[in-house]
């Protein structure tokens, strides 16, 4: 769930992107879903435009986590978001033709490598690169006790947070009861696609995790309305369950503009998330460890 009302730098890029596509609008509207909503989601931005060249730590641990297949152990590898696919990235504060050009071009590759990776939805990218639809590839699984529904290939990458937030203590610092995944209507209007469509972000527990740079009714949310507190002060979960996702390719949207706190996305690589168990090898290309 994501979307900034732009200033008039993004504005050129977002111009581009419309004319590109033949677009005839790209209206400041973004994710329409409601804060109280257990299936994720948190209303639309208001905000300024996030920073470019948004880069990410991945900050490790030290300890190897494993996870159990049908075929045995796997071990989970430590990665970080990939910066080409992180949307703060796509709206740099310029009005530099050149940097303009270069955020276009990342969402473009973005475009493409989720359709590739996650799914063809129809209207964003190129089928010839995926013909199936993300739903095809929805699956169910529990996360530390809920019922969420994602993509089958982050799954594993799921299951190393679960188990690293279950080695340490962080499992017992907070014990959300609500999640959402993936939908199957873009809740964006105009040329971004949210990555709830192909199944590779989650938000927990929005009524609780707020997100303050969303329009209405979020700015009069508790939270939000109190002055002079950070972004973790305005969300229930700790930010050791945000360091542990971020362990394992995933971005924590608390980074960006709009303070989503709820939504974690999955912006690693999906073919290097696990290897055997006492080995460095990686798994081959394109396998994936079973639930």
């Amino acid at each position: 769930m994501t979307a900034v009302r732009r200033t008039f730098a993004s504005s050129l890029f977002v111009g581009a992107l419309v004319l590109a596509a033949g677009a005839a609008t790209f209206p400041a509207r973004g994710d329409d879903a409601k804060p109280a909503a257990k299936d994720g989601g948190a209303g639309t931005a208001t905000a300024a435009a996030a920073p470019s060249a948004v880069a990410v730590v991945v900050p490790s641990s030290g300890s190897k986590v494993t996870i159990s297949t049908d075929t045995g152990s796997l071990a989970c590898r430590e990665q970080a978001a990939q910066p080409f696919l992180i949307r703060g990235n796509w709206f740099p504060r310029t009005n530099d033709a050149e940097k303009q050009k270069e955020a276009r071009k990342l969402f473009e590759e973005s475009l493409r490598y989720r359709t590739e990776k996650y799914g063809y939805f129809e209207g964003y990218g190129s089928p010839k690169l995926n013909a199936h639809p993300p739903k095809f590839y929805a699956k169910s699984m529990t996360f530390m006790g809920m019922s969420v529904q994602v993509n089958e290939r982050i799954i594993p990458a799921m299951k190393c947070v679960e188990s690293a937030l279950k080695a340490g203590p962080a499992g017992n610092e907070y014990h959300p009861h609500a999640m959402g995944g993936i939908r199957f209507h873009n809740t964006y209007r105009g040329m971004e696609i949210s990555n709830h469509i192909y199944g590779i972000a989650v938000d927990i527990e929005p009524d609780r995790n707020s997100c303050c740079g969303c329009v209405a009714p979020w700015p009069d949310h508790p939270l939000c309305k109190a002055k002079g507190k950070t972004v973790w002060e305005r969300m229930a979960m700790p930010k050791s369950w945000v360091d542990t996702f971020e362990r394992f390719g995933f971005y924590w949207l608390g980074h960006d503009v709009l303070q989503d706190t709820m939504h974690f996305e999955f912006l690693g690589d999906p073919d290097k998330v696990t290897e055997p168990a006492n080995s460095g090898a990686p798994l081959p290309a394109g396998a994936v460890a079973s639930p």
